[in-house]
């Protein structure tokens, strides 16, 4: 599958700048601050602040001002973290020598950003981390952007070309509008740009669902006198403005960095205070009451909607149909063992290794069997919107009462709808507010606990 993003952009210029900070620290300081607490505050408090100013979001037509200003903000809340720690330690200082280094933290990530963003241009220009676009429609907006585009290969887009209910001759002309959907089936296409000046509100709402369940970023070109919700985010290309209507949180990232240190510490423990010893006590009560391996394996949807191996203990017998029912109430393959497991979730606990091999999150929509994507994704609108994110060991749905057993279709919608609430709003408190939630609800008991 064609993947829409390098994941190596943000983090080689988090890493940077953090190499920049701790060698000016390293050779600027004294012996006294030569201590693990002091470099781990200063660590900490830059990569807090650049998350709060959003410092590492730099969108691919972002203008020079936009930059210096980011960088100043940046700069100095960072130098305000930093004088706080001798404040807060009550440690005698030289202030001069302090600032001298602050200004040497400045200029060096200073020079670094400004060469590692000449080199990102060179990079894209020359056909790396590029997103192919389709355009609905065709005027004078959709032709600006064009133009625009075609000017500035270093902005990394690749116009395969548009689509028009008003034939035009040019070779980037691909037919009508409705041929558009059988172009995105049969090519990579990873953004739409929707002149909504060339469409009614039908076909907006038909791009809009074809967008979701195909995995396609969406955007509007809007006639200038339409207003948009405040949940709708703007960008501008050569101050031409462009909708993004599905805001995703964990597109950034800086937070799906901080989400995956999250997931690797909580994981370790996990491992580390309740697997180590848990397993092999499973592995006699499993192996006592039935025949089988100790691990359930079963393929599952996950991120982009491609497979993967989910695990679990095995919590029934087994059988031919595992793959293909979800377990019911009173299901006669559950074992009384795997009626405990299934009941505290306990049977749940091995997909942290899915956590740890970056498969799956701790938090996130629950990754489907494929019979049920097979089954709901062609009659629950939206239901691939799921996909843009890891999937998790719990989630939102699951702790809103959507959990084990899908009776109805009923039953689907409400879990997808808790499902796209979590990726538009994504925060790390709520990922705790649903983990510990979770924890309350298997002390408790659930209903759908079987």
């Amino acid at each position: 599958m064609h993947k829409r993003y390098s994941i190596f952009i943000k983090p080689i210029s988090i890493i940077a700048n953090l190499v920049i900070i701790n060698w000016v620290l390293y050779h600027g300081l004294d012996d006294r601050f030569y201590n693990p607490r002091f470099f781990a505050y200063i660590n900490l408090g830059w990569l807090v602040v650049s998350y709060h100013v959003k410092f590492y979001n730099i969108h691919r037509y972002i203008k020079v001002f936009e930059l210096f200003s980011g960088f100043l903000l940046q700069i100095s809340l960072f130098s305000f973290v930093y004088f706080a720690y001798f404040g807060l330690t009550g440690v005698n200082v030289d202030v001069y020598t302090h600032l001298k280094i602050l200004a040497f933290i400045a200029i060096g990530i200073a020079l670094f950003r400004t060469l590692y963003l000449f080199l990102l241009k060179r990079y894209r220009a020359g056909g790396k981390n590029f997103r192919n676009i389709i355009l609905i429609g065709h005027n004078k907006t959709t032709r600006k952007i064009t133009e625009y585009i075609n000017k500035h290969p270093e902005l990394g887009y690749r116009i395969l070309g548009f689509f028009s209910n008003k034939p035009v001759k040019n070779s980037k002309y691909l037919g009508t509008i409705d041929d558009s959907f059988e172009f995105m089936k049969n090519n990579v296409v990873d953004q739409i740009y929707c002149s909504i000046e060339d469409l009614d509100k039908k076909q907006i709402e038909h791009f809009i669902s074809f967008a979701d369940n195909n995995l396609k970023i969406l955007k509007l070109l809007p006639d200038a006198n339409d207003a948009y919700t405040t949940k709708t985010e703007v960008e501008y290309i050569d101050y031409i403005p462009v909708l993004s209507l599905r805001r995703i949180p964990l597109n950034d990232t800086v937070n799906q960095l901080f989400k995956r240190l999250f997931d690797i510490v909580f994981s370790l423990f996990i491992f580390i205070f309740i697997l180590s010893w848990l397993t092999p006590l499973l592995y006699i009560l499993i192996k006592m009451e039935s025949n089988g391996p100790l691990f359930f394996k079963q393929i599952r949807n996950g991120l982009n909607g491609e497979d993967f191996t989910c695990y679990k203990f095995r919590s029934m017998r087994e059988n031919d149909k595992a793959d293909i029912h979800q377990a019911i109430k009173d299901d006669v393959r559950v074992t009384r063992t795997g009626r405990f497991l299934r009941k505290f979730s306990i049977d749940e606990l091995p997909q942290f290794y899915n956590v740890l091999k970056g498969e799956m999150s701790t938090v996130g929509p629950r990754p489907h069997m494929l019979s049920q994507t097979e089954k709901y994704a062609p009659v629950v609108d939206k239901f691939m919107v799921r996909h843009f994110v890891k999937p998790g060991i719990t989630g939102l749905a699951q702790i809103s009462g959507y959990r084990g057993e899908v009776e109805t279709k009923r039953d689907m919608e409400n879990r997808i709808r808790l499902d796209i609430f979590y990726i538009e709003n994504w925060s790390f408190l709520l990922d705790l507010k649903i983990i510990l939630q979770t924890v309350f609800n298997i002390i408790k008991g659930e209903e759908k606990a079987y």
